[in-house]
């Protein structure tokens, strides 16, 4: 196998062997601690412009499955592990994850020590880096200079409008980055799921009569989303909402409240979150880089739901006397435990609460 490196901005350098394209990738540099779900996390579009370190040191053992693609093709830049399986085994595997990344052109780099590399970025912060063939002396200054793009979202929205029909709730689904498993939580639970471009205005999304809103996951800093707060704002005093990962930080910021970088994010399946109005622990699927300012919510109408136990940031909101609410996390649980998946629930009950108050106040 070919030799390629992880340089750093910092100065480190980690060498390890290509697979996939040994095409020259500069990006962000994250690491995720799920043991299983490298399928999921790949082609979860929250990962755009992003390069995974999986911790766990053996990746691919059950190859790559027809079923749990959360976008069509990888969304993330490319991926980092310290062994990449040689023989999967799985009765749904169509192919390797290796023969997966040259089909799909996707880079990547094994032989990696992604303990030390994991470190390192847990005690400096996720930062810039490369994958490149060959370490040059201009590589460093290359990625200091390098600028993440501010249009991740835009890149991986829906380009048009499009809708699975059914005769259950409606709800309009606004894509910052849409993840499959959110469309088949909901459609197991028989909704009719109309999705919307990120830059949708809420007069054509009123003009579709739906009877929710739904803002979903993406990638990048909320604050280069601000287009769509006028639409939240909007939406949000005429119909029950929720948010999930990057559209419960645009909801925090429509309500007045701010985000930040947290140092190297929540990435991963296992990240414990109290309910607090419920007095019950769920465990979570993760992935994030940016949070809401639990100092900025004393400004506005918001209260917190959610907390993760162990830095305690702002895992989930409400919004004082309206149906709207968002958390941090994927209750869609793809991949990941279930714990929450009774938030879609919670939405469509409050969806038939709001419908009863309307009715009753006609």
């Amino acid at each position: 196998m070919k030799k390629r490196y992880i340089v750093l901005e910092n100065g480190s350098v980690y060498e390890g062997e290509s697979f996939g394209s040994d095409a020259n990738v500069m990006a962000e540099l994250v690491f995720n601690t799920g043991m299983s779900g490298y399928q999921e996390s790949i082609t979860d579009l929250s990962y755009r412009g992003e390069m995974i370190v999986f911790t766990y040191p053996l990746i691919g053992n059950y190859g790559i499955n027809r079923d749990d693609f959360e976008s069509l093709r990888p969304a993330a830049s490319a991926i980092v592990v310290h062994e990449i399986a040689r023989r999967p085994s799985n009765w749904r595997q169509m192919m390797s994850l290796e023969e997966w990344a040259e089909r799909m052109n996707m880079p990547g780099i094994t032989g990696i020590d992604t303990r030390a590399l994991t470190r390192e970025l847990r005690d400096n912060g996720v930062m810039k880096a490369a994958l490149v063939n060959e370490v040059t002396d201009d590589i460093f200054s290359e990625i200091k200079k390098f600028v993440p793009s501010k249009k991740m979202v835009a890149d991986a929205t829906t380009k048009t409008q499009y809708q699975n029909p059914t005769d259950g709730v409606s709800i309009a689904l606004i894509d910052f980055g849409l993840k499959n498993s959110i469309l088949r939580s909901l459609a197991k639970r028989g909704v009719n799921v109309m999705v919307f471009p990120a830059d949708v205005d809420a007069e054509t999304i009123l003009a579709a009569n739906p009877d929710g809103i739904l803002l979903s996951n993406g990638p990048g800093n909320p604050q280069d989303v601000a287009y769509a707060i006028p639409t939240i704002q909007t939406l949000q005093e005429q119909l029950p909402l929720m948010g999930i990962c990057l559209g419960h930080q645009l909801f925090a910021i429509a309500n007045g409240a701010e985000t930040y970088k947290l140092k190297f994010g929540h990435r991963g399946f296992n990240h414990a979150v109290r309910n607090l109005s419920k007095e019950r622990l769920d465990f979570t699927s993760q992935n994030h880089g940016y949070a809401v300012n639990r100092d900025s919510l004393s400004k506005t109408e918001l209260v917190v739901t959610h907390e993760e136990i162990n830095d305690h940031t702002v895992e989930g909101i409400r919004l004082k006397n309206h149906h709207a609410f968002s958390v941090q996390f994927h209750p869609d649980a793809a991949p990941g435990p279930h714990d929450a998946e009774y938030l879609f629930d919670d939405f469509l009950n409050m969806i038939e609460n709001a419908k009863k108050e309307t009715t009753q106040n006609a």
